[in-house]
């Protein structure tokens, strides 16, 4: 595929221009963050439930926290109740959301605020919500990321208490493209496939949970549209690229016909190559035990990125050894004899721990955060590296070990030595911050292999907080100062011998997965049912054209550049429909 699925006679409008996008033959131009393309009507989200009014309620303030607690408890219900259909990423997002519409802290506030004022509880609720949301966002990091959680929560429980629809994903036979402001997580996680063909939104980016979840949903997705999503006509037919983040108008009928192919899920070999050979382990992505099995069955090669925050997450205090050994033996347990990369515990920023982490922070992004957090508490890493040994020794998988946010090479020393205690041999680093990047080759001196991390290294190379909305268009790794170090962290791998891997979400992208081996990257980690698509688009691919896709790509000075330069010289794209 070229720059977009039509002919070069188009007007291509990006997010930030305000021309008519209803005119026959435009481009809008987003950002593609889950792959495949679609055709169909758009229907756009429902809106919020109405602010309610300042007024003094007549029923007495008893009546009206009960009615607030019984409408909270029943939207918490219903949450939970939905989240025991799904599994996955869908799960924990609305068992997330279902805890924030019983929080303790969001409830205390709006019955005060019924008790000393008299107002009614839906408007107790809207202020206290309120509240909350200016908290997160001044908190930033992973509280920013909650306050699209808030204002949900906060619409579900009004509109229970007012009697009016619930807003969310229109309920519909009849399949469609869904267009939004934003979607809630707990939206997201909800969407069927086979009805809802294409997502296109105003904010959101590569990292956001709509993301995310329209990539392990495989619904092709563009994000970060700005106000030009208000300008899409409520049933006009569009066609979705998700790869390339277009979004057409007035499409032929030709265009919507190939957009409209439906393709059989790919399903991965276990073993990733292009297609003169050169070898790409594929991965997959584990973020809790209930991921294992399924990414084992998806054929994945084995775990790039074992993600340990589950064990710790919502705690007080870190939990036991052998607790740890339990979780990570069940994760070791699906990928017997295959290799299984256990991240250590990357708490603070976006996953603040109690027992971890200052709650002072200005800015916990910048803060106390992974391999820091042992500078204070180093027990908890010897306790978790203990668990680790524990369970690898117990199962057959090939365990290797990774510290999250190293940033000078003392660190890579320190941590190596301490996995050298525990007899965990291969021990490596994520690089994530640039300094990491740039001293790759001291740094792989030291560890035997490096993990790249996309999202963090993107985050802190633009300096952009990559959950921050209005920030979307700088949150995307394509950016050529983000390659150019992925390429510098490879050139140190390859003069140290090491391996040098990526697991962000950049590898879930078939286009970007290519760049990546042309700069070097050995493996690649992903979610699971990105496997198929990256698999088949390398084994379509030699190793020389991934490297020109690369080379031209590192050759553009920003991010939509590199993209459409990079998918143009990589043809099979429009061979799969990628």
């Amino acid at each position: 595929m070229g720059r977009s699925p039509c002919d070069g006679r188009r007007t291509t409008v990006s997010s930030a221009e305000s021309a008519d996008v209803t005119s026959t033959g435009t481009i809008l131009q987003g950002v593609g963050v889950s792959p495949g393309r679609a055709a169909g009507p758009t229907v756009h989200l429902a809106a919020g439930v109405d602010e309610p009014p300042l007024r003094r309620s007549p029923a007495a303030p008893e009546e009206s926290v009960a009615a607030l607690t019984a409408a909270a408890e029943a939207v918490a219900a219903e949450l939970r109740t939905r989240a025991e259909g799904v599994t996955g990423t869908a799960r924990e997002v609305l068992e997330t959301t279902a805890q924030i519409a019983t929080d303790p802290t969001l409830l205390k506030d709006a019955r005060k605020r019924i008790e000393s004022e008299r107002v009614s509880p839906e408007r107790a609720l809207w202020e206290a919500a309120a509240a909350v949301a200016v908290q997160f966002e001044e908190l930033g990091g992973y509280f920013a990321e909650r306050v699209r959680d808030v204002h949900d929560v906060r619409d579900r429980i009004v509109a229970n208490l007012t009697g009016v629809p619930t807003p969310g994903v229109p309920s519909r036979t009849e399949p469609f493209v869904l267009v939004a402001q934003d979607l809630a997580p707990a939206d997201t996680a909800q969407l069927d496939p086979e009805v809802v063909l294409g997502l296109i939104t105003a904010e959101g980016g590569p990292t956001s949970h709509t993301a995310i979840l329209a990539r392990s949903l495989g619904i092709p997705a563009v994000v970060g549209l700005g106000d030009a999503t208000r300008r899409l006509v409520a049933e006009g037919v569009v066609v979705v690229d998700g790869g390339s983040g277009v979004v057409l108008l007035a499409p032929t009928p030709e265009e919507v016909a190939r957009a409209s192919e439906r393709h059989e899920a790919r399903t991965f070999s276990g073993r990733g190559a292009t297609t003169d050979g050169h070898r790409v382990e594929l991965l997959a992505n584990v973020g809790e035990v209930a991921q294992a099995e399924p990414a084992a069955a998806a054929g994945a090669e084995g775990v790039g990125l074992f993600r340990t925050e589950f064990c710790f997450l919502d705690r007080d205090t870190e939990p036991s050894i052998e607790e740890q050994v339990e979780a990570y033996g069940t994760v070791l347990a699906a990928f017997g004899g295959r290799k299984v990369v256990i991240r250590t515990l990357d708490a603070g920023a976006d996953k603040p721990m109690p027992f971890l982490n200052p709650t002072d922070e200005a800015n916990p992004a910048l803060g106390v955060r992974g391999f820091r957090t042992s500078w204070r508490s180093p027990q908890v890493l010897e306790n978790q590296l203990t668990a680790i040994a524990t369970a690898a020794a117990a199962h057959d998988a090939r365990v290797w070990v990774m510290a999250p946010m190293v940033a000078r090479v003392s660190e890579a020393e320190q941590f190596v030595a301490a996995c050298a205690r525990h007899g965990l041999e291969t021990a490596g680093v994520m690089v994530e911050v640039p300094s990491a990047a740039l001293l790759a080759g001291p740094i792989l001196a030291r560890a035997a292999f490096a993990s790249i991390g996309t999202n963090d290294l993107t985050q802190y190379t633009l300096a952009a907080d990559r959950l921050l909305g209005a920030l979307a268009p700088l949150s995307t790794p394509w950016d050529p100062a983000v390659l150019s170090l992925i390429r510098t962290t490879c050139e140190g791998g390859q003069a140290q011998s090491r391996p040098v891997g990526v697991c962000g979400e950049a590898a879930a992208d078939p286009a970007m997965a290519a760049v990546l081996v042309g700069l070097g990257v050995t493996s690649l980690s992903m979610t699971p049912r990105a496997l198929g698509d990256v698999a088949a688009l390398l084994a379509a691919t030699s190793l020389e054209q991934c490297r020109r896709a690369a080379t031209l790509a590192l050759g553009t000075e920003d991010a939509d550049a590199a993209r459409l330069t990079a998918r143009d010289a990589l043809p099979a794209l429009a061979e799969l429909g990628l």
